[in-house]
């Protein structure tokens, strides 16, 4: 939905009754993950995708049937080998796609929401999208870190939901689930999509050097909130780095050590060390390295030749870090392309944490049969089934 968040809450703001249709399930090779939506307004406008093409027109069709009869659908869309002119996915994947209308009368609380997820406050929705009575379907619950919104029809049903999803938007998850009559997690029954709404994850550079800049594009490109943080007020500058969401002028490790104290470093957090001097980065590393539980971050790299590596990990063993804090550093940093510059470098480090991110093998897809887009590491999944992340 976020894609479509500010179109779809100035329609909902003029009273329209908005067609949308959200991907809550992808199996095998989908293009567009979980959360991705499409909306149709009353005058036909379209906002946003959910195949990148191949079934927009089916679901605008069926977005004004679903805002007409006012009564939500679940559709899936696939390939037929059978038929070649069916409507379905050229990839070979599947989409399961929740269609509702959304108006003041259906969800009175989106403003609310909208702002929450503008302002960059956790926030997930939780849907039901398949019900044994049919009446239950479209259903929600809004579920805050400290409050909850709406019901799914009983205290116990509610009870088991919220904690379960209040779970999923701890990690940015966004998955369906299934329970049972009295809340009971089955593998039939209510179906319930949750999407996740969190801040966009960090990318801390430090280094306010040529390459710097360069990541930082790669950051902002990926969606990563980021801040590029330098001793050197004269490099460090907002002119220099106009990607970056914000410059900071500090001694890296003082910096990092304040955003740690503040809880504003988490799971989902980048740390790219690129300054490739010791009394710059063995201080950050120091830190970065020994955080654990909901403070590591996802990816600590540092860039540096092979010498300067062997040195710096020299460094950190005098500095008292064990065995097990080094194995969390990506170090040189970035796969092995071959690039040269500033952009091409940038390039490898992006990619390097899109594979981790993923569980990306790093192998050309042409030299591998694993299913082209992966599920993300923490989120167990069953066969053939992708439950995206917070992207959403």
């Amino acid at each position: 939905m976020r894609e479509i968040l500010a179109e779809l809450r100035e329609s909902w703001q003029t009273g329209q009754t908005i067609g949308v249709g959200t991907v809550v399930q992808t199996i095998r090779s989908a293009p567009r993950p979980p959360g991705a939506s499409m909306m149709v307004t009353e005058d036909g406008t379209v906002s946003g995708s959910v195949s990148g093409g191949c079934v927009e027109g089916a679901l605008y069709e069926l977005c004004q049937e679903v805002v007409d009869s006012g009564t939500p659908v679940l559709q899936r869309y696939g390939f037929s080998d059978d038929d070649a002119f069916a409507v379905g996915l050229t990839c070979g994947g599947i989409i399961d796609v929740f269609v509702e209308p959304v108006s003041r009368d259906t969800f009175a609380d989106f403003d609310d929401v909208a702002a929450d997820i503008s302002a960059g406050h956790p926030v997930a929705l939780a849907t039901v999208i398949e019900h044994p009575d049919p009446a239950q379907v479209g259903r929600r619950l809004v579920v805050r870190p400290d409050r909850v919104v709406g019901t799914l029809g009983s205290p116990r049903v509610d009870e088991a939901v919220v904690d379960d999803v209040r779970g999923l938007l701890a990690s940015g998850t966004t998955s369906v689930l299934t329970y049972g009559g009295q809340g009971e997690r089955m593998e039939t029954g209510m179906r319930v999509f949750v999407a996740s709404f969190q801040p966009k994850p960090r990318m801390i550079v430090f280094g306010a050097i040529d390459f710097a800049a360069a990541v930082a594009r790669q950051g902002a490109f990926l969606g990563f909130h980021v801040t590029v943080c330098d001793a050197r007020s004269v490099f460090a500058t907002s002119a220099r780095f106009p990607a970056a969401d914000e410059v900071v002028v500090s001694w890296p490790h003082t910096y990092l050590q304040a955003e740690v104290d503040a809880g504003r470093i988490d799971a989902r957090t980048v740390i790219c060390v690129l300054t490739h001097d010791p009394k710059f980065d063995v201080p950050v590393l120091q830190i970065a390295l020994r955080l654990r539980g909901g403070q590591e971050p996802a990816y600590i790299g540092a860039m540096g030749s092979r010498n300067t590596h062997d040195d710096r990990l020299a460094r950190l063993v005098e500095a008292g870090l064990e065995p097990d804090d080094l194995s969390r550093l990506v170090s040189p940093i970035g796969l092995d392309l071959g690039g040269r510059t500033p952009e091409e470098t940038a390039v490898s480090i992006a990619a390097q944490i899109v594979g981790r991110r993923w569980g990306g093998t790093n192998v050309p897809l042409n030299e591998t049969d694993r299913r082209v887009h992966h599920s993300p590491l923490s989120v167990s999944t069953g066969p053939d089934i992708q439950r995206a992340h917070d992207d959403v």
